[in-house]
């Protein structure tokens, strides 16, 4: 699929183009989605799904903060309020009151 959209977009290029810190670090990404899914799936074994999951979704948080911090990304008032919506909805779900 992704070679469909890179053609159809004209920015398919051939494998050997691609440097090898880009390999690298696709490597590295792969191998940490993976390590992630593995520690996910153990979460959600030995964990309630309803708590285990709104700390995924923590996630979505710590790009946006990231991004911000390292990155110098900015954010407006309301991008912020939504990531303060999405903590506090995660905390709020994965809350046992």
């Amino acid at each position: 699929m992704l070679a469909a959209i890179l053609a159809a977009s004209g920015q398919f290029q051939p494998l050997a183009s691609i440097s090898g810190k880009t390999w690298l670090f696709l490597g590295l990404s792969g191998l940490a989605t993976g390590a992630s899914w593995l520690c996910y799936f153990r979460a959600l074994k030995i964990g309630n799904a309803a708590q285990v999951a709104p700390i995924d979704k923590l996630s979505v948080v710590l790009v946006a903060v990231f991004g911000a911090v390292f990155l110098g990304e900015r954010l407006s008032g309301a991008n912020w309020l939504g990531v303060g919506l999405i903590a506090a909805g995660a905390v709020l779900v994965a809350y046992r009151g």
